[in-house]
């Protein structure tokens, strides 16, 4: 199947962006240096093109209890104009995907990982509720994520809407450069900054404005490869390697959203079976000592045992240090703990943190 592309795909490619196969979308996975483009996001700004994320919506009467339903965060507590992060869970616990529940003013926006978009798609079909309808909208939409510092100032040039009124997880409808546009905070970077959601033949508008207005602060646009470890060094997950369906939410460190005493939702049952058992292995947060890239599926081991695998793992471009995350022996993971990572066949030495890594 041919690669879909988003509307700003002929943007990115003026600009010299390297494309790649992303979740079915040709995507922008670096510009000139995934560790040029970290960098701008966490000194001043970068904009993101995220539109290849998928956005399902829930309405009608049922919408709620639909929604409670199918995640494990208790939705009944976000007012309109609130988001929250939250998961979908398989009966036996494993995870379907995490995602962001958005209340709207009479329904319900998921906004889905980009390589999970039909799996979830089909599962919250195969779990509807009579009295409620899904809305699958992706294709509709587009997505912006401006991040950093000097967002906030950047967008505000473009807007009457005073940008600082909008609070963490919460997120406003108005206009940015002349466009309608559903304005998020919620962030998956760890520094401040905005997701707008709009149509898309405003793509090309919106982001020509921003890069514009952005360029007092040298904002940058910024590709896949900065994304991935910008959310590592604040250990965020990503879905297929640090949870999927073999992991659930109490292992994966996941508990503050696990909400076991909302009635009854898919996963609880087995969620409250693991809790009572007592959890066999944990997500760990570790440092290496020296120099090497820790990768994913890299082996970990304590005095020559193994005890688990590396599921994310970067060289921080703020640390100049490997970092990553791991799922060990729940034996083995307390926080300050010296552990092995087998990179290569050679076995270097790392400690384990409390995160986040910066």
């Amino acid at each position: 199947m041919a690669s879909k592309q988003t509307a700003l795909y002929d943007e990115h490619v003026k600009l010299g962006a390297r494309m790649v196969e992303f979740a079915g979308y040709e995507m922008p996975i670096k510009y000139h240096g995934i560790r040029d483009e970290h960098k701008r996001v966490r000194e001043t700004v970068g904009i993101f093109d995220v539109s290849h994320m998928g956005e399902i919506e829930i309405s009608g009467p049922g919408a709620l209890d639909m929604v409670q339903k199918i995640t494990i965060n208790d939705a009944a507590r976000l007012v309109e104009g609130q988001a929250q992060y939250s998961a979908m869970c398989y009966p036996d616990g494993g995870i379907v995907d995490d995602l962001l529940v958005y209340h709207m003013q009479d329904k319900y926006m998921l906004v889905v990982n980009a390589s999970n978009k039909e799996k979830d798609l089909a599962w919250i079909l195969e779990n509807k509720l009579e009295n409620c309808e899904v809305t699958d909208v992706s294709d509709q939409v587009s997505q912006l994520a401006v991040q950093g510092k000097k967002a906030e100032v950047t967008l505000q040039k473009l807007t009457e809407l005073n940008l600082n009124m909008i609070p963490n997880f919460s997120f406003t409808q108005g206009s940015i450069a002349n466009v309608p546009v559903l304005i998020s905070r919620t962030g998956y970077t760890g520094e401040p900054g905005f997701e707008l959601y709009f149509e898309n033949q405003y793509a090309v508008q919106l982001w020509n404005a921003i890069l514009a207005a952005g360029k007092d602060f040298d904002i940058e646009p910024v590709g896949l490869g900065a994304r991935d470890s910008l959310r590592l060094e604040k250990k965020m997950y990503l879905y297929g390697n640090d949870i999927d369906q073999t992991t659930n939410p109490l292992e994966a460190g996941l508990g503050w959203i696990t909400q076991l005493q909302k009635n009854d939702f898919i996963g609880r049952e087995a969620i409250l079976k693991i809790k009572e058992a007592g959890l066999k292995r944990k997500l760990i947060a570790f440092i290496l000592d020296n120099p090497g890239f820790p990768r994913k599926g890299y082996n970990v081991f304590k005095n020559g045992i193994e005890i688990g695998y590396v599921t994310s793992g970067t060289v921080s471009p703020m640390l100049e240090k490997g970092i990553g995350l791991a799922y060990v022996a729940i034996d083995f993971a307390k926080v300050g703990a010296q552990i092995d990572i087998d990179i290569r066949g050679k076995k270097n030495s790392a400690q384990i943190i409390k995160p986040p890594f910066v």
